[in-house]
């Protein structure tokens, strides 16, 4: 038996970041553009990429990393297009845990990750701050760290700003702390990597449906930039909806998320060149991938002018960490404009 569904498989649980696929589904934005989808969750997101690389799936999400490193592992996937650009992210703690902004006060901590490629980029850390993997205590939390931080199972874990950051915040809200005890190491700065875009999560193909369906998964990304304009216009009422769709996202913590994550939603979809050649030379730095690794992205199923990227992406990085402290404080919805 056969089937025209094209299946699109999620790093994750339905996030409030996801607002676009599935109100791109909910609104007819896919059935306008003649497209039939099926959109799944895995019980696992390190399964990701290697259930789309291996054919058993379509197209999905994954971060930056995860989709160099999974068609260097031999599971083609390309990516076609950007949803969160530039997270930050880093190694979240509490204020409270003995740890500090020295890296080395992570001697003799648990550190919690998500999958192996956090645990990859803690070890090469110390490589750089007198340490060995040794010491500290690694442990695989999966999308449970602020949860396990909470609970005292880890000291610390590898998360991002808008997400599990916000999740802490939440908990000290609800006990009566304040919510700037919340600290995070970011990864960009402790590497010295001038950005956070590894993390970036993108939309990406196997690439044999890619090669065979170019039509189809141009038609998806016009679909995709629709409701994504559409919630960038008006993110209050299409949380309403996306809510009504996914009520059990219909909560304080969501909605504080996706005001979070607001500001890195991708406007344009495009993939921006200087980050995958920034994340390409932070792969081989980290061993992950071969020397002569040449990086699978592509925008050529983009109909739309691509913007120039900004001219000073450090002073970028600078601009949005203000933005978002902002976003912090007033809990509102706000794009940064950047020059470029």
């Amino acid at each position: 038996m056969t089937t025209d569904k094209i299946t699109f498989l999620l790093n994750w649980q339905p996030a409030p970041y996801h607002i676009a696929i599935f109100l791109s589904q909910t609104k007819g934005f896919f059935k306008e553009q003649g497209l039939d989808m099926a959109i799944l969750e895995p019980s696992n997101p390190s399964d990701v990429t290697e259930l789309i690389g291996s054919n058993k799936v379509d197209m999905g999400l994954k971060a930056m990393i995860h989709t160099l490193a999974a068609k260097a592992r031999g599971y083609p996937v390309t990516s076609v297009a950007s949803l969160l650009d530039e997270p930050f992210t880093g190694i979240l703690y509490l204020k409270n845990s003995g740890i500090t902004e020295d890296f080395q006060s992570l001697k003799g901590k648990k550190i919690g990750y998500v999958g192996e490629f956090g645990k990859i980029q803690i070890d090469e850390l110390t490589k750089h701050y007198g340490m060995k993997p040794g010491d500290y205590t690694a442990v695989r939390c999966g999308m449970n760290i602020a949860k396990y931080i909470v609970e005292g199972k880890i000291d610390a874990g590898v998360g991002i700003e808008c997400m599990q950051q916000v999740e802490l915040e939440e908990h000290l809200k609800q006990k009566g702390l304040p919510i700037s005890d919340v600290r995070m190491l970011r990864i960009d700065k402790l590497a010295c990597l001038g950005c956070c875009c590894f993390c970036t999560i993108l939309y990406i193909c196997n690439d044999q449906f890619l090669k065979e369906n170019p039509e189809k998964v141009k038609k998806f990304l016009i679909a995709i930039k629709k409701a994504t304009d559409y919630v960038l216009s008006d993110p209050v009422t299409a949380w309403k909806e996306y809510v009504n769709f996914k009520p059990q996202l219909d909560n304080e913590l969501s909605y504080k998320q996706f005001q979070r994550c607001y500001a890195y939603f991708s406007e344009s979809l495009f993939n921006v060149h200087r980050d995958w050649k920034k994340v390409t030379a932070y792969g081989k730095r980290l061993s992950i991938l071969p020397p002569d690794y040449v990086a699978n992205y592509t925008n050529e199923f983009l109909s739309w002018a691509e913007p120039e990227e900004v001219s000073d992406p450090l002073e970028a990085q600078r601009l949005m960490a203000i933005h978002q402290e902002s976003c912090k404080k007033e809990g509102t919805f706000r794009r940064l404009i950047l020059p470029v």
